[in-house]
């Protein structure tokens, strides 16, 4: 991918991503912003509406630069991550889904009888996922989709448990986007680098949040560009990493291990207002 191409994909998933805040900022001025509006960690008020914005604009811009083969993928991991995400952000705010957070809250609930939110966006990921490796990967073995299921849709996840304080899964998504953006399915996350640069500016001024719709559609299509990584071993490395992380999250706080490391303490401090 030369650079020129590179630079204009980035350049559109921003623009997209700018049209899409301006889109919500208008509607969260009306009545049915409402059900988006929260209450952030700090006290402030933020609306959830940027992550349509930011899911609209990567999936759009990754299909745009996706190598032949992997676009139908890249719009359906995009998608319908953007849209259970979506569907998670506002039925998971009702009260009787609060308990139901995490991978033990889901377990939890489908024990009880009851499907979560966060279960039915599981579960669509999930499945999204698995398309997606039937779609790319057709030529290889049982392997090679379990990889990418895995990949696309650990990946998804993980981009969701970091947006915990503004800007911290952008940053996050820019920066993996960034990494991957050598090599000829580096296409695929030209766009979503500038939705997420893009988007930065909202997040960190503690207007917008990502929320699981946007968090899980840009980390699903991260996880398609690590599914594109030439050779085995690696993905299987990197799908080790996601999961090794994920298992983590459940124990250990993400929050406390930044905040005790001092450069990734900086660096997710960089930009954000004082709380």
């Amino acid at each position: 991918m030369t650079r020129r191409r590179a630079a204009l994909l980035a350049l559109g998933g921003a623009t997209a991503a700018r049209l899409g805040l301006a889109g919500a900022a208008a509607l969260d001025a009306r009545p049915a912003g409402a059900a988006w509006r929260r209450t952030n960690y700090a006290g402030r008020p933020v609306t959830l509406l940027g992550g349509p914005a930011l899911a609209l604009a990567a999936t759009a811009s990754a299909v745009a630069g996706a190598p032949a083969g992997t676009r139908a993928a890249a719009a359906l991991v995009g998608t319908v991550s953007g849209l259970v995400g979506g569907y998670d952000d506002l039925a998971g705010a009702r009260p009787e889904q609060a308990r139901d957070k995490g991978l033990a809250g889901h377990l939890r609930a489908l024990r009880a009888g009851r499907v979560s939110a966060g279960a039915v966006k599981v579960a669509g990921i999930g499945a999204a996922a698995a398309a997606a490796a039937l779609l790319t990967r057709r030529e290889r073995g049982l392997a090679d989709a379990v990889l990418t299921t895995g990949l696309v849709a650990g990946t998804a996840n993980l981009a969701n448990l970091l947006d915990l304080r503004p800007g911290r899964a952008a940053k996050a998504a820019a920066l993996a986007a960034a990494a991957g953006l050598r090599s000829p399915a580096g296409a695929l996350v030209a766009g979503p680098l500038g939705a997420s640069l893009a988007v930065l500016p909202d997040d960190l001024g503690e207007r917008v949040m990502l929320g699981d719709c946007g968090a899980n559609a840009v980390g699903a299509l991260l996880g398609l560009r690590l599914a594109a990584v030439p050779g085995r071993a690696p993905r299987a490395g990197a799908l080790a990493a996601v999961v090794g992380l994920t298992l983590a999250s459940e124990r250990v706080s993400f929050t406390r291990v930044i905040e005790a490391t001092p450069v990734l303490r900086e660096l997710d401090r960089l930009g954000r207002r004082r709380a």
